[in-house]
């Protein structure tokens, strides 16, 4: 059963990465951190530190959060522990990374 998740979240992975549409490339200075999350909290900066839209996917794709931040601290608390896929999109820029909480 875990190798059905596995398979399904790698395919979710390489499918996100498929969807950047035309002009739309990596946000400049993204950095995320910690990764693992132990302390419900994720500090996510970027060089125009602009207003984030945050999208937090499970290994399924089902979407699990949908929140904006203005600043650079993101509350991930109410999440169980697992795998996710993170989309952070600033301005016409797009970052996809795992984020993996405790």
């Amino acid at each position: 059963m875990k190798q059905i998740y596995f398979i399904i979240f790698f395919l979710f992975i390489s499918f996100s990465y498929g969807q950047s549409a035309q002009g739309k490339g990596d946000i400049d200075g993204f950095t995320m951190y910690p990764n693992p999350v132990s302390t419900g909290k994720v500090y996510i900066s970027t060089t125009n530190n602009d207003a984030k839209e945050i999208l937090i996917y499970d290994v399924l794709g089902t979407l699990v959060l949908k929140t904006t931040i203005l600043r650079k601290e993101l509350n991930v608390s109410d999440l169980d522990a697992g795998v996710y896929v993170l989309r952070v999109f600033e301005k016409d820029k797009v970052a996809t990374r795992k984020l993996i909480i405790k």
